[in-house]
């Protein structure tokens, strides 16, 4: 019914393409000039282009063309100012690759154009097989450089595609790959769905719902060895794990006492502790960043909307809940798969206003309250913030099928991810994890 394929470190070809459809048009210039690299043979990674790739999808640059470009500087004795000062440049990024053995190592340089002086050296170092992860970590330390923030390019994302064959069948696959599509390799294949994917914090484990015994069961994988443990299998619903921050704990949904609550698994003994009891629907929990509460989706009050809870492990590690669950959402007639920004000041949801005919993505300020709208698609599910808190990636409705959607935390720049192989949904943003991939 199903094969765990371990393919960690192994290339494969991408599904997930680009389509950019909204920029920035108040995005800073920024240069990136092809990578020297003195080999015999052609450089199997063109890692300019991805800095460049990565730095355009951030929202907040706009890379120039390389046939504007009037010299390709590999480093500082090469750069004149005056060329991309021309060009509107605010910032220039030059590497130079070098081959020892099979270890590759890359010197990067940033450029601040204006004060026409370097602003940042840095060294990277792998093997073949990492070369696009080496882009990415230069992408990242270009863009906290610049920005003051961490960048979120060396991260990955999970989603499950779903390839109908035929009327009676449908193959789903658990993915992950790079942030921008590329090196999509597999967790897990089946002929049964599978839904709620979730990372551990550290990305070396994932937990899922799979239908493949005929009825819902909670998994938690390894990524290295493919190693499964069945977390839970009763009967009813077993849905929505997530990980608590220090990734000892799992949240999750069960209806053994008949209406969906939210229990928590200790995963180290297996324990289960209920955390709510109410006679409405409660479902799809959240970590608050500091593993003291949790938010969940609950018609409670008549309608699908968003609360939290606080929780507490005693000494014995059972885990109850502190106090009543507070309400958190009162804007529009439904709220819900709601996800928590790393800083643990604001939510994305899926919000449906009063009237609206249409399920978008939106940003709730929790301290405010004030919920701000980012996309405006047919129909739009499950977002997922990165870990720097600057993109979210969600499910939306493509052309002919279901695609991922990125758009930046101020709206800005949106882009697809559509699959060549059917239906992609269910993403969720990984952990950064470096260059040693």
């Amino acid at each position: 019914m199903f094969a765990a394929l371990l393919m960690a470190m192994q290339n494969a070809q991408a599904i997930l393409t680009i389509e950019v459809t909204q920029g920035n048009d108040k995005a800073v210039k920024v240069g990136v000039s092809p990578f020297s690299w003195n080999g015999k043979k052609i450089l199997p990674e063109d890692m300019a282009t991805v800095v460049e790739n990565d730095l355009r999808l951030s929202g907040l640059f706009a890379p120039l063309p390389r046939k504007d470009m009037l010299s390709f500087p590999s480093g500082a004795k090469d750069v004149v100012y005056r060329d991309w000062n021309i060009l509107g440049a605010s910032y220039l990024v030059t590497g130079q690759v070098k081959q020892e053995g099979n270890t590759f190592e890359v010197d990067y340089q940033l450029f601040d154009i204006v004060r026409q002086k370097s602003i940042l050296k840095g060294k990277a170092r792998g093997v073949e097989s990492q070369l696009r992860g080496l882009a990415h970590h230069i992408s990242d330390a270009v863009y906290e450089k610049i920005t003051g923030i961490p960048g979120d390019f060396s991260t990955r994302i999970m989603y499950v595609t779903a390839n109908r064959k035929s009327v009676e069948r449908t193959d789903y696959r658990l993915n992950y790959a790079d942030a921008d599509g590329q090196r999509q390799r597999e967790i897990l294949r089946s002929r049964e769905p599978i839904l709620s994917p979730s990372w551990s914090p550290d990305g070396s484990r994932v937990a899922y719902v799979s239908f493949e015994s005929g009825r819902p069961a909670i998994f938690v994988q390894e990524l290295a060895t493919g190693k499964r443990q069945k977390l839970t299998g009763y009967k009813g619903l077993n849905s929505s794990p997530v990980f608590s921050p220090d990734g000892k704990q799992v949240a999750l949904v069960l209806s053994k006492g008949n209406n969906p609550d939210i229990y928590v698994m200790d995963l180290a003994t297996n324990k289960l502790s209920q955390i709510t009891s109410h006679f409405s629907i409660d479902t799809e929990p959240d970590w608050m960043p500091d593993g003291k509460s949790l938010i969940f989706t609950s018609n409670r009050g008549g309608s699908a909307q968003i609360y939290k809870v606080g929780v507490n492990r005693l000494s014995n590690g059972t885990v109850v809940a502190e106090g009543k669950p507070k309400r958190l959402t009162f804007t529009g007639k439904f709220n819900a798969r709601a996800k928590v920004f790393p800083d643990g000041k604001s939510l994305a949801l899926v919000h449906k206003g009063q009237g609206a005919a249409e399920f978008n993505i939106a940003i709730l300020d929790l301290d405010t309250g004030r919920l701000r709208l980012l996309t405006s698609a047919r129909l739009e599910d499950s977002p997922s913030v990165s870990p720097g808190g600057r993109r979210l990636i969600y499910a939306v409705t493509g052309n002919r099928n279901g695609e991922l959607g990125i758009v930046t935390a101020d709206g800005r720049v949106k882009y697809r991810l559509p699959s060549a192989e059917g239906d992609v949904r269910e993403p969720v943003w990984g952990p950064s994890l470096g260059t040693q991939r």
